[in-house]
């Protein structure tokens, strides 16, 4: 599977290689995985300073009621309750994008080597090196089915 970095880094190698992949739709798909990744890395700042922030007011409550100063440290703990709430959005946000670019990512195939001759179908292909001769035994090979149907291992 590529990477978000290859794809961000290298986005016109990533598409001239679907295109030679006659991979459908290469550029929409690339642009569509780049602009879900912008929108996850905004929600994540988003999340991260949500997250700080929250810290940082529970350290000031912790410092409030050592001082005895109960009602501004319940002030604070309502701003940490509406700031659950943006962390739970934030949280939930970045999760479904996550699961949107990992469903995108998983249907874009790697890209092909530049060394790789470009061919309209694998009748074209260029054979490089061939180890040994094939062999072909005397019997009849049966079909990968019946030999697990013969095991029980299939049903």
């Amino acid at each position: 599977m590529l990477t978000i970095k290859l794809i961000t880094e290298q986005t016109e190698r990533v598409i001239k290689g679907l295109e030679k992949k006659h991979f459908g739709n290469a550029i929409e798909t690339i642009n569509q995985v780049l602009a879900l990744d912008k929108k996850r890395r905004a929600a994540q700042t988003s999340l991260d300073k949500n997250l700080a922030e929250a810290k940082q007011l529970a350290a000031r409550i912790g410092a409030l009621m050592k001082e005895g100063k109960r009602e501004e440290a319940e002030e604070m703990k309502k701003k940490v309750t509406e700031n659950a709430a943006k962390l739970a959005e934030d949280e939930a946000l970045v999760t479904e994008i996550d699961a949107k670019i990992q469903k995108i990512m998983m249907i874009i195939p790697n890209i092909i080597d530049p060394s790789v001759p470009i061919g309209k179908d694998d009748s074209e292909n260029v054979e490089v090196q061939r180890y040994g001769e094939p062999v072909v035994p005397e019997f009849e090979i049966p079909y990968h089915t019946e030999i697990m149907e013969k095991f029980a291992g299939i049903d």
